[in-house]
């Protein structure tokens, strides 16, 4: 099957030096991208700033914003039967990017934002993707129940929540531990490393 993966973190500008971001390591997506691979299927990853090397194999597409990450997506997801959000997008941007590098003056600094583009919510609707859609949760509080809500507006077939508020997993670790979540029902999967754990989520995206 060809497989779409999204990774990592994006980057919003304030000016030429200094940017919005988040702490996503890519390292979930892009273990996801090689267990799918290693599995036979075709994989194109778009991926934000990380320092992981590119899985063998797997088609790459580097992204720097979630306006760049959504333009990627939407020129690419026709043609998939999977698609997997892994990547941590920004949900604000600034409105506007300063030319030059802004100088330190007053005691405060304001920057007016806006919403970026909803990438997962709109690949149903908007981008008319019919196949297996995955989206992911981190999530700091009500885990379970935000993962739901989240799946059921956004057409997903499958989200895959975890805590990012615990140390031990989730953001900058190797490790992770996640529940799958779908409109109806839920699925805790043991604390595993993310390359392991990949394998499994393949497994259990390919059966839907």
């Amino acid at each position: 099957m060809k497989v779409l993966i999204t990774a990592g973190p994006t980057r919003e500008p304030i000016d030429p030096a200094r940017y919005l971001t988040n702490r996503s390591s890519g390292k979930m997506g892009y273990a996801l991208a090689k267990a799918a691979q290693k599995r036979g299927h075709s994989v194109l990853l778009v991926s934000g700033p990380t320092s992981l090397d590119i899985p063998e194999g797997v088609d790459f597409i580097p992204i720097e914003s979630a306006e760049d990450l959504y333009q990627a997506v939407e020129s690419q997801i026709g043609r998939m039967d999977i698609a997997i959000f892994a990547a941590a997008v920004a949900d604000y941007t600034p409105v506007t990017v300063a030319d030059q590098k802004i100088k330190k003056s007053g005691d405060e600094l304001t920057l007016t934002l806006q919403k970026t583009r909803d990438v997962l919510g709109s690949a149903r609707g908007v981008m008319g993707f019919k196949g297996t859609l995955v989206g992911f949760a981190a999530e700091t509080e009500n885990v379970e129940e935000n993962a739901r809500g989240k799946c059921a507006r956004k057409g997903c077939d499958l989200v895959i929540a975890n805590d990012v508020s615990r140390k031990d997993i989730g953001f900058d670790s190797f490790e992770n531990e996640v529940t799958l979540v779908y409109t109806d029902r839920s699925e805790a999967l043991p604390q595993n490393s993310k390359e392991h754990l990949a394998y499994d989520l393949v497994e259990v995206i390919e059966q839907l």
